[in-house]
């Protein structure tokens, strides 16, 4: 009897390193260690290639994803995971929204606007019900009125025009002083361009701009701002502010006059 290869236990069978034939072909090792038969890092980052594209079985689908990597999406697909599908729960609002942000942002960044004036801007319009400006309530128009309406009042407060306390201390050469240095934004001819382009004249821009107030207050919207939360407390330190590696911020000098 030919002697097998490997080695044996005491009764007889094969050890756990024993080799046998598969299908007529060379011995192959089998062991059920731990690891053993895992795909290398190597191999396994190459069947990942390789099924990429490929679907698994014949009942699986391939909606959701090209083809082959040198194919594209159908622009109906496209529009389905971007949420611009009509099929898609609540489409129509988002796009509203979405359509006023990218108008007034576009209108703020024409004009030069500052950071806070764009964000007051952008925080009007994204509540803003559009539908009280009747046959003008197209999103450039009204977009325009908000930003007229936003930066003169911003204007207005740095001047200290808002400010009755303020201007109750002035005399009257100081307060004809302070009104000539106020320069609206509707006689910029950055804006009054426009004004133009859209078909909207100043007789209109100031008729919309008392709807517009009025919106304001009926929605409680005028000191809304885009990205930032007009419910913090400001006596909360600002996160710009914090120290790395837990450092305490300076803490301001005190005179130690006992005052």
């Amino acid at each position: 009897m030919a002697e097998q290869s490997g080695t044996a236990d005491e009764k007889g069978a094969p050890g756990p390193e024993a080799s046998t034939p598969v299908h007529g072909g060379d011995p192959r090792g089998v062991s059920d260690r731990a690891g053993h038969g895992t795909l290398s890092r190597t191999e396994a980052l190459r069947d990942a290639a390789v099924r990429r594209w490929d679907v698994v079985s014949p009942s699986a689908t391939g909606i959701g994803r090209a083809t082959d990597p040198a194919s594209d999406l159908s622009e109906s697909v496209r529009r389905l995971h971007e949420e611009r599908h009509p099929a898609m729960r609540g489409h129509s609002s988002r796009l509203h929204r979405l359509d006023k942000l990218r108008v007034a942002q576009a209108l703020c960044n024409h004009l030069g606007l500052t950071g806070w004036q764009r964000d007051r801007v952008l925080g009007v319009m994204e509540d803003l019900d559009l539908t009280a400006f009747g046959s003008q309530r197209a999103i450039p128009k009204v977009a325009l009125v908000v930003v007229r309406h936003v930066v003169d009042v911003e204007r207005r407060r740095y001047l200290g025009l808002e400010d009755r306390e303020y201007l109750a201390g002035k005399s009257p050469d100081e307060l004809d002083e302070l009104y000539e240095s106020f320069r609206s934004i509707k006689d910029e001819p950055a804006f009054e361009r426009l004004l133009e382009a859209h078909d909207l004249d100043k007789t209109s821009l100031n008729r919309l701009r008392n709807v517009l107030v009025e919106r304001l207050a009926e929605q409680g919207i005028e000191d809304r701002a885009f990205g930032r939360n007009p419910y913090r407390d400001p006596n909360l330190p600002q996160l710009r502010d914090r120290r790395p590696d837990g450092e305490a911020s300076p803490e301001p000098a005190t005179s130690d006059d006992g005052a």
